[in-house]
């Protein structure tokens, strides 16, 4: 019997239109579609005529989907893993269910596609011959510092993701322990009507987002 396949796809950050060909292809022709949160994945599947079955996984179930999927794979059938937007895994679920489907000796394919964290990079006008990609750092401000603490004789590009309620307290850590001329791009909405970049220093930052709340969101 022929196993199935594990297809890695990338999906839009924002502009809907932002999928590639493959991607749809892969879409619309896989058994199951496992996806972060369904309800959000069917706006783009609508959009673009998918109506592929989807199952959830997501951060708390991660564990036992992964042993659901690769049953389905050994039976033959195909899945493909979405996240909410951009590339699967990257700070987004998917890990122990590609690593398990490896160790059971099936095939897993990337179909490339958008990644905020590059996106983000390409237009930022930061350094891009060396960089690392950090993620979120930890949410308490004493985790937070050391964590800093640990990069800074990184001399890469750092890309760290943040939310909205969280971007001050982050700016304020990296001026506190890289300083306040510290070189920082500011990148949102990519690939939205509201994408801005702003590119500064760090202590220039965190005026500019303070002087309007807007430019937190």
């Amino acid at each position: 019997m022929l196993h199935g396949v594990l297809y890695i796809v990338a999906t839009p950050i924002g502009n809907i239109n932002d999928i590639t060909l493959r991607a749809i292809d892969v879409l619309r022709t896989v058994d199951v579609i496992a996806a972060e949160d369904t309800r959000h994945s069917r706006f783009l599947l609508d959009a673009h005529g998918i109506s592929t079955v989807m199952i959830s996984l997501h951060e708390h179930n991660e564990d036992q989907r992964t042993m659901a999927i690769t049953n389905k794979l050994l039976a033959g059938q195909s899945v493909a893993l979405i996240s909410d937007a951009g590339t699967p895994l990257i700070s987004d679920p998917g890990f122990r269910l590609v690593r398990e489907v490896q160790s059971s000796g099936l095939r897993v394919e990337s179909v490339p596609g958008p990644c905020a964290a590059i996106a983000a990079l390409s237009v930022c006008g930061l350094p891009s011959d060396r960089f690392m990609f950090v993620g979120f750092l930890p949410a308490r401000s004493t985790a937070r510092s050391e964590a800093l603490r640990e990069l800074e004789k990184e001399r890469s590009t750092l890309i760290f993701y943040e939310s909205p309620r969280r971007v001050l307290g982050l700016i304020g850590a990296i001026i506190e322990r890289f300083g306040g001329g510290r070189p920082l791009s500011i990148v949102k909405e990519l690939t939205k009507h509201f994408e801005t970049v702003y590119t500064s220093t760090a202590a220039e930052a965190l005026v500019w987002l303070e002087e309007d709340p807007v430019r937190q969101k």
